[in-house]
């Protein structure tokens, strides 16, 4: 008689948790999970209450660029002609700016400035899942501050050296692109407290970088004849909301960058997880 071959052992059942979802699937289930959109709507409402004063008065100290911050924004949105006239219009000359700017002023704009890093950094910590920093930890966004300065003066500086040569746009595309990702991968890092790995960060810089590429090509092609149409329609006011809407384009590449990034990296890495902090030695490690 022969003998009856051995049953098979069952296939143990495949994981079906989060981290077996595709990238895309858990990428837009993340973004409900936080809000998003919401997110980018409170970036903008209080981008421009708190961040945009201090940075009109750096624009206008500044001795790269002597357009003030309406050339920072007319370069970000890269609108020209009428469009760019009309945004101009919105914000003082750089020389009014300086006459009109007292100490206390600057101190103000300084602080409403750091606000604006804090709810940055909730909106970082949610997204890759780790504790709130504590109230001591606010040198972190006194820094982080002091680096989007930095990163938007060297941005305008960019623009200068090498004009009217084939180096320039080589030049201009290095420091912008380039130092965004190190921009956004070393700002993450920093306000997440080094809670979460190196490594783990850089995707959601290069997808940040990424999207601040297609809405500048959006905004082109969108907003330019947009703003025209807005301020004859409705006059100062229409160009102040398609400034608005699109600095809820600039939270909404900002937060969903470094969202991409946390569902990339725990697509590749599923048997990490989401929490990838570092131990308490310092090293690079999961968490205990």
């Amino acid at each position: 008689m022969a003998p009856v071959p051995a049953a098979r052992p069952p296939e143990p059942p495949r994981p079906t948790g989060p981290d077996r979802l595709p990238i895309l699937t858990t990428l837009v289930r993340r973004g409900r999970e936080i809000e998003l959109m919401h997110r980018a709507m409170g970036f903008a409402a209080l981008g421009f209450v708190t961040l945009i004063p201090l940075l009109i008065v750096v624009a206008a100290a500044s001795p790269v660029d002597g357009n003030g911050f309406a050339g920072w924004v007319v370069d970000g949105l890269g609108v020209t002609g009428r469009s760019a006239d009309s945004v101009r219009q919105l914000f003082s000359s750089p020389r009014r700016v300086l006459s009109t700017t007292t100490a206390l002023g600057l101190a103000g704009v300084a602080v409403f400035g750091i606000s604006f890093m804090a709810a940055l950094q909730t909106g970082y910590e949610r997204i890759w899942l780790v504790h709130a920093a504590a109230w001591h930890a606010a040198w972190r966004q006194i820094i982080g501050l002091a680096a989007v300065v930095g990163f938007l003066l060297a941005a305008s500086w960019s623009g200068i050296p090498l004009h009217g040569t084939a180096a320039q746009p080589t030049l201009r595309l290095t420091i912008t692109v380039g130092g965004g990702v190190i921009f956004f991968w070393g700002l993450q890092w920093l306000l997440l407290g080094a809670k979460v790995r190196r490594r783990a960060l850089l995707p959601g810089a290069v997808a940040t970088v990424l999207a601040l590429i297609g809405l500048r090509i959006f905004s082109q092609l969108v907003f330019t004849p947009l703003i025209v149409s807005s301020a004859v329609s409705y006059g100062t006011i229409g160009t102040v909301l398609v400034v608005q809407s699109w600095l809820i384009g600039v939270g909404f590449t900002v937060f969903g960058g470094a969202l991409a990034g946390h569902s990339y990296w725990t697509g590749r890495h599923p048997d990490v997880g989401p929490d990838t902090r570092r131990d308490p030695a310092g090293e690079d490690g999961p968490a205990p």
